[in-house]
């Protein structure tokens, strides 16, 4: 009996011990990764995402942000609202007779010849008419019509812009002029010129000798990561796209101010729903060192960026997913094959990547390889090992974001949606 109380001991006693072991491992990578409901990237001040105005996510398991979960569900319904006022605005203008040709390359260079036509007037007097007949000798100035209407440029769909983020000015020249300076139209927030050439073609528009322009679109990003322009950077905007206009002697159209911001504005509260980081961590119970773990994501297919993380892409996007750090530092040449590392954190951009379980599986793969090479367990923020029912339920979460995005006519992953969640 003496004998099994003293095996019942030892067992138990292994068992403690091995409890306080996990606990002092866990410890000490949730201080690796900071507090436990807090994002593993907190240090991060780069404005990844919407949301938390920070790189990376929540872990794997995102909480939804209710707050705007209605407030978007009538965008379709808010472009036609938009879309029949700028009909009301131009009537008249339901079509347009202009060819619109996207040019990403000069073919050749561009001359346009100018031809002043005169107007000969023969008048046959007698000498005595002559003697008392005053002679008119000036006529009258022609007013100098646009080389192109602005309801034509208004109406043309250009692939540099989204009308429901673009906010939109068109300028209308009464004769041909190159473009000696690009005009500087917001310190803040992206935006593009677009020329409209003599033979009616459309391309990003540069100060190039002997390019003529008839007329320019210009867009202002006003939805981004950095959330929504504000009505006084729209206003000063027009003040810039009016001054350059006064330069170069143009005519200019401005879009709605108040019906842009109505559909503006329930983009961005949509956004900032959708926009959405899933973070994974891969975390070892010693360290790594950087030549093994450089090894063995840049066999799988990662590359590291200049910005201190791995990306791992394909033609269409080169930054499908990303590795980082788990205190976010940058991985840099001199050091990473110098350092050793407790782990990393995968990431996914759902608004970034291509929609589909294909995308996500792919992502999980790159994961689970990687923590068989290196011999790492895959956690959450919580220090959970990730069970396959909580995959699942992730997967669908993404899955429903880009859903969410593909109804309201945002594809995820394409050059649109990468400008947007920018």
């Amino acid at each position: 009996m003496i004998f099994i109380v003293l095996a019942l001991a030892a067992l138990l006693a292994v068992i403690g011990y091995n409890m306080y072991q996990e606990n002092q491992y866990r410890k000490q990578v949730r201080e690796q990764f900071g507090h436990s409901d807090k994002d593993a990237l907190l240090t991060s001040k780069t404005k990844h995402v919407r949301d938390s105005k920070e790189t990376g996510g929540q872990g794997l398991f995102i909480k939804k942000n209710k707050k705007n979960e209605e407030a978007l569900r009538n965008l379709q319904e808010q472009d036609e609202i938009y879309a029949a006022k700028a009909k009301l605005a131009h009537p008249a203008q339901l079509k347009t007779d202009v060819e619109l040709t996207v040019e990403d390359d000069f073919s050749a260079e561009e001359k346009v010849q100018h031809t002043v036509i005169g107007l000969n007037n023969e008048i046959t007097v007698s000498p005595a008419e002559a003697a008392s007949t005053p002679v008119e000798t000036a006529a009258e100035p022609v007013a100098q019509v646009p080389l192109i209407s602005l309801d034509e440029l208004s109406q043309v769909e250009l692939p540099w812009f989204d009308p429901r983020f673009d906010y939109m000015a068109y300028i209308s020249l009464k004769q041909a002029q190159e473009l000696h300076a690009l005009p500087r139209l917001s310190a803040t927030h992206r935006f593009q010129i677009i020329g409209c050439t003599m033979d009616d073609h459309f391309r990003v528009a540069e100060p190039i000798p002997g390019v003529y322009y008839q007329g320019f679109v210009m867009g202002l990003q006003a939805v981004s990561r950095n959330g929504l322009a504000a009505r006084e950077e729209l206003q000063h905007f027009n003040q810039q796209v009016d001054a350059f206009a006064q330069l170069i002697d143009g005519k200019v159209l401005h879009t709605d101010l108040d019906a842009f911001t109505e559909v503006a504005q329930a983009l961005d509260q949509f956004c900032a729903r959708v926009d959405q980081t899933i973070a994974i961590h891969l975390v070892s119970h010693s360290n790594i060192s950087g030549v093994e773990l450089r090894a063995a994501v840049e066999e799988t297919g990662f590359k590291l960026g200049e910005d201190g993380a791995f990306h791992f892409g394909d033609n269409n996007n080169p930054q499908l997913f990303s590795i980082h750090t788990l205190d976010n530092k940058p991985f840099t040449n001199p050091l990473l094959d110098n350092q050793a590392y407790r782990g990393f954190s995968m990431l996914l951009d759902i608004p970034h990547v291509p929609a589909g379980e294909k995308t996500f599986d792919k992502f999980m793969d790159l994961a689970v390889k990687l923590s068989g090479q290196l011999s790492l367990d895959l956690v959450n923020d919580q220090m959970e090992e990730v069970s396959t029912q909580w995959l699942k339920d992730v997967r669908n979460y993404v899955l429903a974001r880009q859903e969410e995005m593909l109804k309201v006519g945002l594809k995820p992953g394409s050059k649109q949606a990468l400008r947007l969640f920018s």
